[in-house]
């Protein structure tokens, strides 16, 4: 298994806010834009709103988890920002994984 590559720079999160294409659902938010390397890079972002740091930490792992499964579906070249709604710690990883799915189909990012 490849290690994911991962947006760090307040930059690049910036740009797929303003250029990129959102999905939303009650569970998540993708944003995605293509760039011009072939690689996927992913950024996973928590609000404050979400929770403590325990919630917080919750989501991402849940994030991360539906993101590993769907890992080897998805095309290269492309940016994602997923953004954790409220619900999102409540829930089991599976849940996040549907709602991925579908978010990341409507972008056209699956193979």
């Amino acid at each position: 298994m490849s290690d994911i590559i991962t947006l760090k720079d307040n930059r690049d999160f910036r740009r797929l806010y303003h250029r990129g294409r959102s999905f939303a659902s009650p569970l998540l938010v993708t944003y995605a834009l293509k760039n011009r390397s072939g690689d996927v890079r992913i950024g996973i972002t928590t609000g404050k709103k979400v929770g403590k740091a325990v919630m917080r930490n919750r989501s991402r792992r849940i994030i991360r988890e539906a993101y590993r499964t769907l890992s080897a579906e998805i095309k290269g070249g492309y940016d994602l920002v997923f953004v954790a709604r409220t619900k999102t710690p409540f829930v089991k990883s599976y849940d996040v994984l549907k709602a991925m799915r579908k978010q990341l189909k409507d972008a056209g990012v699956l193979t």
